[in-house]
């Protein structure tokens, strides 16, 4: 004969008394619901029978054999307890052996105490004599936090769209017979619940970045914002206020009209849509499965979206998700043109010479000062070089297919033959026209050679004056002569020659020139005054 265990049937009769139905009953106490209805007609039973015995008031009641019951007979115990009438039902610990220690044990629960050492303390200061179980359920019970509550985050269409890694379902690695999981790539609408799914390898800040593009490709447009975690392939450096993002994923939703969103450190509930359907794919779709290719699991995904989730009843919004995404997709903005370009970023040295290496080729960076760092933008095509301080782009340079090449124009070296000789020659045209001509007749007589005369002719205005250079020069001309020092030689010569002049000229004294007067004026004037007329001075002016 079958008896039932009698913690099943405490159980029973208490869960009776709270009010849970016998089905609710049967799964908890895992009893048929036959012996359940049975305690339950016992349970009625005892309530009837105790009901009427505190109803009657007579000293005895009369029975059908004649005998009589006591005026006060001993109360029998009940089946069971009936339910309490206080409003709140009594904890659990209540009757709990440390419940004379409450405050003290309250205290150390606060301070961050565990359960040993709270129940180590209790026997040296209180002389507790209950075990340790005791004081680690009462303090377990202490510990229970009130639920939190979440806001429900609602978007207009077009307005969010979250994404996120996952893991896929096992795939054998390509030329093996081992298999992995791959990263699986997920991006939800908020609105709508549509996601675009899509499992790789690997990944990688450019990867990243493709993913998106196709995800918006595949949606047929783009939202507004997108809502991520930090990862290193979206954010660089998470910040609460200002989280840098990575300026290639940056770059790319820039190009598609979007924004990153990024979320709070160990904030997961703040893209709650994507989280989900990561788990719906990967305990619906993915479960149980294997791929012998990656392209073969990327196949079904897109399948199973199309064929499954996309025509789904949405749990929590009642409606078909395809239907929402019909209603969001006009509100998507427009997608580019063109696709973007991708890019790596890196930062260089200017170098002594001028100029920064990159993949073993070497390109200007002039106006950029030597020895500073500048940001350099690696194209397929070419390359950009930034100022890291104002991010403008200061050169762009058509990438090199080979190593060691030099990409500099002539205003770009620091010693450019061919700049110096417009240099030279516009010393000599500040000279004088002679000068200007002989050293271009210089230099088209050898060349780059000649820059050494040109040098010796023009070095002559430190000490001589720009007029017996031209003379030189002139003198030259009509010789045909070609030394710098027989130009020096002539320079000198005319020097001497002009000093002589002046000094011979200096010695003479001059009787006519155009500022002395004549000696009829100088004898006018003293025989006027000497007369005494009174005639003014000024009249010799």
């Amino acid at each position: 004969m079958n008896v039932l265990q009698p913690n099943k049937k405490t159980s029973i009769i208490t869960l009776l008394t709270n009010g849970v139905s016998q089905r609710e009953i049967g799964r908890k106490v895992r009893v048929d619901r036959k012996t359940i209805r049975k305690y339950a007609r016992m349970a009625d039973k005892n309530k009837e029978t105790q009901t009427t015995a505190d109803i009657s008031k007579s000293p005895g009641v009369a029975t059908g054999s004649g005998e009589s019951l006591d005026q006060n007979p001993p109360p029998r115990p009940p089946a069971f307890e009936a339910p309490s009438t206080r409003d709140e039902p009594m904890p659990a610990h209540a009757r709990s052996a440390c419940e004379e220690h409450r405050p003290w044990i309250e205290e150390q629960v606060r301070l961050g105490r565990n359960a040993v050492s709270i129940y180590q303390d209790l026997v040296e200061l209180y002389a507790f004599e209950h075990r340790y179980n005791s004081v680690k359920r009462f303090c377990r019970a202490l510990r229970k936090k009130n639920p939190g509550r979440y806001d429900r985050l609602e978007f207009p269409p077009g307005e969010e769209a979250q994404v996120d890694y996952g893991l896929g379902a096992p795939t054998r690695l390509p030329g093996k017979t081992t298999y992995r999981r791959p990263r699986l790539f997920v991006m939800t609408l908020k609105y709508s619940r549509r996601c675009f799914r899509k499992v790789v390898w690997k990944s990688s800040k450019e990867i990243w970045a493709k993913l998106h593009e196709e995800a918006f490709r595949y949606f047929g447009g783009v939202t507004r914002y997108v809502v991520l975690d930090n990862l290193k392939e979206g954010v660089i450096t998470p910040d609460i206020y200002e989280p840098e993002l990575n300026p290639l994923y940056a770059s790319v939703l820039a190009h598609y009209g979007a924004v990153a969103d990024p979320c709070r450190v160990a904030d997961p509930d703040r893209k709650g849509s994507v989280e989900n359907a990561i788990q719906h794919t990967q305990d619906t779709a993915l479960k149980g499965r294997r791929f012998e290719s990656i392209e073969e699991q990327n196949q079904w995904l897109m399948h199973w979206e199309e064929q499954w989730a996309a025509k789904r009843i949405h749990g929590r919004m009642k409606r078909q998700v395809q239907e929402m995404f019909e209603e969001e997709k006009p509100f998507l903005q427009s997608l580019p043109l063109n696709s973007f370009a991708y890019f790596s970023q890196e930062t260089r040295t200017v170098q002594d010479d001028g100029t920064i290496q990159v993949h073993d080729c070497y390109y200007a960076a002039l106006p950029a000062k030597l020895h500073t760092k500048v940001m350099v933008r690696i194209y397929d095509q070419e390359i950009e070089i930034i100022d890291p301080k104002t991010l403008e782009v200061i050169r762009r340079h058509v990438k090199g297919q080979r190593k060691g090449m030099v990409f500099m124009e002539e205003n770009d070296r620091i010693f450019n033959p061919s700049r110096q000789t417009g240099r030279l020659l516009a010393q000599a045209a500040a000279i004088g026209p002679c000068t200007e001509t002989l050293c271009k007749k210089l230099f088209e007589g050898e060349g780059r050679l000649e820059h050494r005369r040109m040098r010796g002719i023009i070095a002559l205005a430190r000490k001589h004056s720009a007029g017996h250079i031209e003379q030189a020069a002139k003198i030259a001309l009509e010789r045909g002569l070609r030394s710098s020092r027989i130009i020096r030689k002539l320079v000198e010569r005319i020097v001497e020659a002009d000093l002589a002049e002046k000094e011979k000229t200096s010695s003479a004294l001059t009787q006519e020139h155009s500022l002395i007067r004549s000696p009829q004026d100088y004898a006018l004037f003293f025989e006027t005054h000497a007369a005494g007329n009174g005639c003014h001075p000024h009249i010799l002016q």
